[in-house]
């Protein structure tokens, strides 16, 4: 079965800061969206590659990224997350794309997923029709009302999500047309949420994360990318 990695890029990041979207910034010469995009063409079970951004940034980073044979298309996202994942199912459909196939959706603000996070994936999705991407925690977690501590959860039975979110086409689709047709929904921060909501039969899967598939929130976490790819870069990898 073909899959698409769908790099999603059309937040503001304001929490980040400044007069460019955060997925614009360059981090060792390359924009976050670069650095994601060139991972996915890379990788051998990746067919396609599809990028949803800002609309006032679809010719721009479309010359940019132009040098890369998977790319199939950059088209402009919506307002929340869950808006730019149906702009890209829907351009998928425009795209001719028939049958079923996998769909890999990755946050541009996540430059450093690796080839082994990738390959899991697509190796994931032939046995799920939905998988997500965590890493586990070693912190404690507890619960906080009221700057009170309560109940400490069990963290043994609780992870942190990244992305890619991978998912049938067909499954992905099916939930966003339930979640577009529901008057109470209003925005979802990830896809496997929605499925979860909306599909809750369909299983998902639970494929290894990296600590070093960071997300770039904050303008100090673009150094800490900065030394991950040092890093890689001393030792090869």
């Amino acid at each position: 079965m073909r899959t698409v990695a769908v790099v999603l890029a059309g937040g503001s990041g304001r929490r980040f800061g400044g007069s460019m979207p955060k997925q614009l910034q360059l981090l060792a010469g390359r924009t976050l969206v670069e650095h994601c995009v060139a991972a996915f063409d890379e990788a051998p079970g990746v067919d396609e590659v599809l990028v949803v951004i800002g609309a006032e940034f679809v010719a721009e980073t479309a010359a940019q990224l132009a040098q890369y044979g998977k790319l199939i298309g950059v088209v402009p996202g919506g307002t929340a997350r869950s808006d730019s994942t149906r702009q890209a199912i829907a351009a998928l459909r425009e795209a001719g794309v028939e049958g079923d196939r996998n769909v890999l959706f990755h946050d541009a603000a996540r430059p450093l997923v690796d080839q082994r996070i990738i390959a899991d994936c697509v190796a994931a999705l032939g046995q799920w029709q939905a998988i997500g991407v965590v890493v586990p925690l070693t912190d404690t977690i507890v619960e906080v009302t009221d700057r009170v501590l309560g109940q400490v959860l069990p963290r043994e039975s609780l992870a942190r999500c990244q992305t890619p979110q991978g998912f049938r086409l067909s499954v992905i689709a099916g939930a966003h047309e339930l979640a577009a047709a529901d008057p109470g929904f209003r925005s979802a921060t990830d896809d496997c949420g929605v499925v979860r909501r909306y599909l809750p039969q369909v299983p998902i899967g639970a494929v290894a994360g990296s600590e070093r598939n960071i997300k770039v929130t904050y303008p100090g976490d673009l150094e800490l990318a900065e030394l991950y790819l040092r890093q890689s870069a001393r030792h090869g990898s």
